[in-house]
């Protein structure tokens, strides 16, 4: 290379770094609140457990029973509504006001249709309950549970739209300070309601739900006066017309949402699934299942947070029709996700026996700790496939592809997760273990697969 090639590259090569980096900082900017968010959802439901459990442990169970039910309804709802974000951010990356008030329209509406007949899931509770061998009292506990419970379903999922709006736009902040004020509200909520305390009525484990569904509400409403009176959110006039529902529109999103819901169900059902295989083994190998997955849980919320912004910065460069834009969109979020994720993992290997003591206390054996640890370190495999699969899948919704995602979802979850679960869980002396491997190694394959999948539609994007 002559020294006038290398002056003539040094902008290009510059310009390519600036833009890299103007991305990273988006990314985080956007994906940082994104996560907080979901952290403070985490928070809520941990509140509420720990109130409940000082009725005892059959009120833990009911209520941790009535929310599988509940969580099943609301997740029919959520796929749908999270097309709302790539619907949305698409618009706003082409300069289309109108078409962004219509997305968030269509997802409040699809989000109270969906609602309508998935209602009658957490409303026959204990019916299904009892259906699935569930002891009589313990579903009869779920369905009070459930009948607080159930009301808050319409404005969870219309506030899902309210935040997929605000990230589309730029604006993730003022959900995180919804989200941070909702935490100490739920917890009152509860403690007054579920105890009858300062004068309040004693309604057990309805008080419980009926906390939840009034901070479900107060949430909406808080997102709604966001959204119509505060900049730069009601320029965007979301509610104009809102009694006109946007037919084609709608039956876009569906065709979106729809895989999306079915994607999160069938990764949903394949841990339901695997703590059954969990409970052949042993119940020292499903309690330690248990705290491995609720580990997990609060990990994936910082890939999923990035995952989300993947979505919005992914559909902003559709909206451009900048197909360079669209490759390096999903490519940093990649990179920083992975990055986060192994700093997460070397931190839970490092602590895994401390992390398993912290759940158990001194009450459980040491063979329970020993086994928690051991599915950790396994685990620390999937924790890091788990984002990378979040964060590409995240970046597939920008492009509006979740159909194939959802084939890839069945054949690697199901086809080999699942599959490789039981013959090592079942088959082999590794027990639990071998079940995490399975887990482990499905996940991997889909990680691998939706890579390869956005790698070929970015590629062809703008070409």
């Amino acid at each position: 290379m002559t020294s006038l090639d290398k002056i003539e590259r040094a902008p290009i090569a510059a310009a390519a770094e600036n833009h890299l980096t103007a991305e990273l900082t988006e990314t985080i900017r956007l994906s940082a609140p994104m996560a907080l968010t979901q952290l403070g959802q985490i928070a809520m439901m941990t509140t509420d457990l720990a109130f409940i459990g000082r009725l005892g442990d059959e009120a833990v169970a009911a209520a941790a029973l009535g929310h599988t039910v509940f969580f099943i309804a609301f997740t029919f709802g959520l796929g749908l509504v999270a097309a709302v974000a790539p619907l949305a951010a698409q618009a706003f990356g082409a300069r289309d006001p109108r078409q962004v008030r219509r997305a968030v329209r269509t997802g409040l509406w699809a989000a109270l249709l969906v609602s309508i007949p998935t209602m009658i899931l957490p409303l026959r509770g204990e019916q299904i309950l009892l259906s699935l061998g569930q002891a009589p009292e313990a579903a009869r506990l779920g369905q009070q549970y459930l009948f607080g419970l159930v009301w808050g379903l319409v404005p969870a999922l219309w506030f899902i739209a309210i935040r997929s709006f605000m990230g589309a736009v730029n604006r993730p902040e003022p959900v995180l300070w919804i989200t941070l004020a909702a935490v100490p509200a739920n917890a009152l909520l509860v403690y007054l309601l579920l105890y009858g305390n300062w004068g309040f009525p004693k309604l057990g484990l309805f008080g419980a739900g009926l906390a939840t569904t009034i901070v479900n509400i107060g949430t909406f409403v808080a997102g709604l006066c966001f959204v119509m009176w505060r900049r730069p959110f009601r320029k965007y006039h979301v509610m104009a017309r809102l009694w006109r529902i946007d037919w084609p529109l709608l039956r876009l999103l569906i065709a979106i949402g729809a895989p999306i819901s079915l994607s999160m169900l069938m990764e949903y059902g394949l841990f339901s699934a695997a703590a059954l295989l969990m409970g052949l083994i042993g119940t020292a190998a499903l309690a330690a299942h248990q705290v491995a997955l609720q580990v997990t849980a609060i990990l994936f919320m910082v890939p999923l947070g990035i995952g989300m912004a993947a979505t919005v910065r992914v559909g902003h460069a559709v909206g451009r029709r900048d197909g360079d834009a669209v490759r390096r969109a999903g490519y940093v979020a990649l990179w920083l996700g992975i990055a986060l994720a192994v700093v997460l993992t070397i931190l839970v290997m490092l602590w895994r026996f401390g992390i398993a003591g912290l759940f158990f206390g001194s009450a459980i054996t040491h063979g329970a700790i020993e086994l928690t640890a051991a599915l950790l370190l396994v685990g620390t495999t999937y924790f890091i496939t788990d984002a990378i699969q979040t964060i590409v899948a995240g970046a597939l919704r920008g492009l509006n592809d979740t159909r194939i995602p959802l084939v890839l979802a069945a054949i690697s979850y199901w086809g080999i997760g699942f599959t490789l679960a039981c013959a090592l869980g079942l088959k082999t002396g590794l027990g639990a273990v071998g079940v995490w491997i399975g887990l482990s190694c499905g996940t991997a394959v889909y990680a691998v697969a939706l890579i390869l999948r956005f790698r070929r539609l970015a590629n062809r994007f703008g070409a």
